[in-house]
């Protein structure tokens, strides 16, 4: 994958990105950073509000006595994901690697992208063939299969999908605004994935998969066999439709390109304060959150069960208030990208922290009022929605920052690390959960980890922002950026062509070829209906886009 000089896969038409633009345009939206991502993370977005409850109620339900589950249990399932973390980071820093390290034509990440819709859906699939114990014996091989199964997934398949993922939106395009609309319907993907994995795979549980009361593991089974293939179908659909056209910038200027290495990348992020910031930034915004979806189904069950809207175990109050926290998040959508293009992401990220942390406040002191806690949730979730939505453009302005000051990029490192919080919160908040909670048996516990870790985690957010500045060098950076390609291009004796009027002209190019095909085609087509060419011509050339 490193080469670009000898031939590879990726030069055959068959594995050719559909997006040929040189800007962005709405199919490169809508497909590659919407549709793909919420079929490739929809196994993610259940796995993070169910897993744990499928492990407790399901997986081992046969050992649970009076309600509880036994203490060798219990243990395994909070060293399971703390363990794991470390093998997690692990995975997504080698992802990391390999991304920088990947010279293709069809980029650094996108390759990776390809290859992780086989390793992402398998693994979703044997998470779940995972045999039940007996309620007798000590379940050893259930145990053993479950880490194998879980490590599968989240140290190998879903670090090489997210780490590829993040890197996508910085180098699709160096325009700011364009950037930042693409990481809203990136991020909006898995907010989607996460409204499905909260209010729609509930009813599939009631309705299908026998409830909380009596499971059918063989229903699980079926359902995550669909799910690991609605994951390969559309992790491929998001491969053709997205581009690399920062990374495209590099391959377009001759001589060795230099390997950075890893102690000369980690120097570049270490040295930058914006890196920083946005870092923590998304670490404790990401934990929040984790904490949130994961305990959510256990403080509906204690606060809401046996009422008219919790229904017999909470799942009424869970779906209505998950469907009261997407709403906000989806009607966001449509202002949030508006709004930061006019007054910049930093003050709309802020003041959507201050928002979530009232929010939380509320549902946090009326928290066995079930219209307050909806309320509260509510404004968590519109608050959130800024952040949520924003956090890949703020990285990548701060990418485009360290490579003016640089020289060099740190994309594949940074979204390791990104990807790295992404996918070991969901396992450290797992085993944080279970320990502090006994498997969520306790609702003090439950009640904290639902409302007030996130609720805590904005207000600190909050106080970040006031330091996060980047964005008034975007202009400056780019500019710089801009000339060091020129400088080494005339060094290289090479004419020096400005990246968006390449890509404008190879635009143009690839409208030309498309046309000539068609009428060639057009031709052919005359001569056997016996139609007009020139008619049929004019038609055609109507239909022609313009660049």
């Amino acid at each position: 994958m490193q080469k670009t000089n000898k031939k590879s896969m990726f030069d055959r038409t068959l594995f050719k990105s559909k997006i040929r633009s040189a800007n962005v345009k709405f199919p490169e939206m809508l497909f590659g950073y919407f549709i793909g991502p919420f079929g490739a993370l929809l196994a993610s977005g259940i796995f993070t509000s169910f897993l744990n409850r499928y492990w407790t109620d399901v997986l081992f339900v046969n050992y649970k006595v009076g309600g509880v589950l036994p203490q060798n249990i219990t243990t395994f399932l909070s060293l399971l994901p703390l363990i794991s973390a470390v093998l997690i980071v692990v995975g997504n820093l080698v992802a990391g690697q390999l991304i920088e390290r990947t010279r293709t034509s069809a980029g650094k990440a996108r390759p990776w992208i390809l290859l992780s819709s086989i390793l992402l859906s398998i693994a979703c699939i044997v998470m779940f063939i995972v045999p039940m114990g007996n309620g007798i014996d000590t379940p050893v091989l259930t145990m053993v299969l479950t880490a194998i199964a879980y490590n599968l997934y989240y140290s190998v398949a879903y670090p090489l999908y997210s780490t590829a993922n993040s890197t996508l939106v910085p180098v699709s395009t160096r325009n700011s605004n364009q950037r930042g609309l693409l990481a809203s319907f990136s991020n909006f993907a898995g907010v989607a994935v996460m409204g499905a994995g909260g209010m729609v795979f509930p009813m599939i549980i009631s309705w299908f998969l026998g409830g909380w009361d009596t499971p059918n593991k063989t229903g699980w089974m079926i359902a995550f066999i669909a799910v690991g293939i609605v994951t390969f179908l559309f992790t491929v659909l998001q491969y053709y439709f997205t581009r690399e056209r920062v990374t495209e910038e590099g391959l377009h200027i001759s001589g060795e390109k230099e390997k950075i290495p890893l102690k000369k990348q980690l120097k570049g992020i270490a040295s930058d304060k914006f890196w920083w910031i946005v870092i923590i930034f998304y670490l404790l915004f990401q934990f929040g959150g984790t904490f949130k979806n994961l305990s959510i189904t256990y403080f509906c069950t204690d606060q809401f069960a046996g009422t008219a809207i919790g229904g017999s175990d909470g799942g009424g109050a869970m779906a209505i208030i998950n469907i009261l926290g997407a709403v906000p998040m989806a009607v966001a959508m449509a202002f949030i990208w508006p709004l930061s293009a006019k007054f910049g992401k930093r003050p709309v990220v802020l003041v959507g922290c201050i928002i979530g942390l009232l929010g939380g406040v509320l549902a946090g002191l009326f928290q066995t009022n079930f219209y307050l806690v909806a309320v509260g949730v509510a404004l968590k979730s519109l608050g959130s929605s800024p952040a949520c939505y924003m956090i890949l453009a703020m990285i990548a302005d701060v990418l485009d920052h360290i490579e003016a000051k640089r020289g060099y990029r740190c994309d594949g490192l940074t979204m390791s690390i990104y990807s790295s919080i992404m996918a070991a919160s969901a396992p450290v908040a797992m085993g944080i959960f279970n320990a502090i909670s006994n498997g969520g048996a306790n609702a003090l516990a439950n009640t904290i980890s639902y409302i007030w870790i996130e609720t805590i985690a904005y207000g600190i957010c909050a106080i970040l922002m006031i330091f996060f500045t980047v964005e008034k060098f975007i202009t400056k950076d780019k500019e710089t950026i801009l000339a060091r390609q020129k400088e080494e291009a005339l060094k290289n004796g090479e004419e020096w062509i400005e990246p968006a009027e390449r890509l404008k002209m190879e635009q143009e190019k690839a409208e030309q070829e498309r046309y000539e095909s068609a009428l060639e085609e057009l031709k052919i087509k005359c001569e056997k209906k016996g139609l007009d060419f020139e008619t049929e011509k004019a038609k055609l050339d109507k239909k022609k886009p313009k660049v």
